[in-house]
């Protein structure tokens, strides 16, 4: 049994996320943990609402809330669509928390004493009409790189690059839209990340099992231009964790709080003591899953994030892990995705494009979102989603393919022998392929599955499903029964000891169709298949089973039409 540590991106709190944002991290996330669970080891899946900053704020002002109580009415709505879509974290944080506060302070100030953070001077935004400086999302303009006219000060959400607030083309004031700004200076914290590039360039180098996609942005950042940086760590803000601290070594910070890209990540760590501390647990349990001299040595840490949020977990992060020379476990695996787009445009949270979560589960279950998406992940290149994809997708795949199996087989035994798995017969030959088929698919869906290649997975789970259908529709039993209903016996027991099967291979995908399935099987066994001739004898003659619901409804042209049209491509 192996001991998996998993974490996704943190999502901002400001408003409900889209599609996009939920395959390119949570969702997949999920899905792998839901896997290795299955496999029998020992997980810990970590995630939180990412609190502080200018989003933050923002929000909170739009909403007319204090910010920290419209942090904490977001947190609850973000975690119930959580559960929604069964994502199974075993603890959804708050990067507000005490635990984070106490954790970014003690790394801020082990990064000073050891000399990788230091005070500078800088030109700064000052907007007059505020009369405050405005730290980076503060500060709306166009993108020097690519043309966007609504880049935020921080990283142009067209292009991606990174950006300071003194780079934009006709800046203007979020807050008040205000263009009578000023550069002025003020003092701040920098991450002295050039000091480290060495490490971070092996580090990085070492991981040679990493996505194609994880490393070239790594390196991109690490290399291209004038390399890394020095970053920035602090900002003019009231909301966030405070810079001056007892302890801190350095002084003259007052009204200043950490970056919100520094104090982020952290919380991947401060979630975990968080689940100890709600778990009554000693701070050993959750030192166990981070530190390596107290166990963590031999966790395996797997990241899932999108790729706009690749540098900060390859460079800042592990920066500031690196250099608080403490014995901190770093990620061994980050699966980054490209991006989901909308019908010929792209997500986007601050645009309001697109479908947003709680919009997806008032019209469909989880499960039809969570097949589409990661059947569709945008891993080797960006994906689009389109509502006549999604109405084919979920029609072929789960209606017709993995539905109709349940449905016919369990109908059929119904109304021949009964409601409970029938006795007598053999199979024969075609049962005999079809098991040396699942034998060898089973196998190569594991790998896929523990190779993180999402969309092999899926197709390989869907061959597994069709392979069923075939055997079925060849095998006939409702055929042969009139002349050899001990033979067609054999046939329908096999078909049910399948569903059984399904449940189990397919639960990482559609856990709510998997759990029907096993209810309507009336069994609790989901061990994973050994070989697949055993665990296709798990449900033997006499055993009591139930003619499920229909598991998956199949979506009109005229329900597909209405939903085109309601989100069409903004969010009211």
């Amino acid at each position: 049994m192996a001991r998996i540590l998993i974490t996704s991106a943190i999502p901002y709190i400001n408003g409900i996320k889209h599609l996009g944002n939920l395959v390119g991290s949570q969702l997949p996330a999920d899905l792998y943990a839901r896997y290795m669970r299955a496999r029998g080891h020992e997980v810990m899946f970590i995630c939180a609402t990412d609190e502080h900053g200018t989003p933050a704020e923002l929000a909170a002002a739009r909403a007319g809330m204090p910010v920290g109580d419209y942090c904490a009415q977001m947190h609850e709505v973000q975690a119930n669509l959580a559960a929604g879509f069964r994502l199974s974290f075993d603890h959804f944080g708050r990067s507000s928390s005490g635990r984070n506060r106490k954790l970014t302070q003690h790394l801020a100030r082990r990064l000073g004493e050891n000399g990788f953070i230091e005070e500078r001077a800088e030109k700064q935004v000052f907007s007059v009409a505020d009369n405050r400086f405005l730290p980076d999302r503060y500060i709306e303009g166009t993108c020097p790189n690519c043309g966007y006219d609504k880049a935020r000060g921080d990283q142009c959400e067209n292009c991606t690059k990174q950006l300071d607030p003194t780079d934009l083309i006709n800046p203007r004031s979020a807050i008040s839209g205000s263009t009578e700004l000023e550069v002025r200076e003020t003092k701040h914290l920098h991450l002295k990340q050039k000091s480290l590039k060495g490490e971070l360039a092996d580090w990085i180098d070492s991981k040679t099992d990493w996505p194609i996609l994880t490393t070239s942005i790594a390196k991109k950042w690490l290399n291209d231009g004038e390399g890394l940086q020095d970053r920035g760590i602090t900002r003019d803000l009231a909301w966030g964790v405070p810079v001056q601290f007892e302890g801190a070594p350095w002084s003259g910070m007052e009204g200043k709080v950490f970056y919100v890209w520094f104090d982020a990540p952290i919380e991947y760590i401060a979630a975990t003591a968080e689940w100890a501390d709600d778990c009554e647990e000693p701070d050993s349990a959750w030192e166990r899953w981070w530190r390596t001299d107290k166990g963590a040595d031999d966790v395996r840490y797997v990241q899932f994030m999108g790729k706009d949020n690749v540098p900060f977990h390859t460079l800042s992060f592990p920066a500031t892990i690196m250099g608080s020379r403490e014995p901190w476990k770093l990620v061994d695996y980050i699966k980054s995705f490209n991006y989901l787009n909308y019908d010929g445009g792209q997500f986007s949270t601050s645009q309001g494009r697109g479908v947003f979560m709680d919009q997806a589960l008032s019209i469909l279950p989880a499960d039809y979102w969570r097949w589409w998406l990661l059947s569709h992940a945008p891993e080797s290149a960006d994906s689009e989603f389109t509502w006549e994809n999604f109405q084919i997708s979920v029609n072929k795949d789960l209606a017709d393919v993995l539905g109709n199996f349940v449905s016919r087989i369990t109908k059929f035994c119904r109304s021949k022998y009964g409601e409970e798995v029938p006795a007598g017969g053999q199979t024969g030959e075609r049962a005999a392929a079809l098991i040396e088929e699942l034998e060898a698919r089973v196998r190569v869906y594991e790998g896929h599955m523990e190779a993180m290649e999402i969309r092999k997975a899926a197709t390989e789970l869907r061959a597994i499903w069709v392979a069923g259908n075939e055997y079925l529709q060849a095998a006939a039993p409702w055929t042969v029964v009139k002349e050899d209903p001990a033979r067609a016996a054999a046939m329908v027991r096999l078909g049910l000891n399948l569903i059984r099967l399904y449940a189990i291979l397919s639960e990482p995908f559609i856990p709510d169709a998997a759990a029907k399935m096993l209810h309507a099987m009336k069994t609790d066994d989901r061990a994973w298949p050994g070989p697949v001739a055993e665990a296709l004898k798990a449900l033997k003659p006499g055993h009591a089973f139930e003619t499920p619901e229909v598991l998956f409804a199949k979506i009109t042209d005229e329900d597909r039409e209405a939903w085109q049209k309601k989100f069409s491509g903004t969010r009211g």
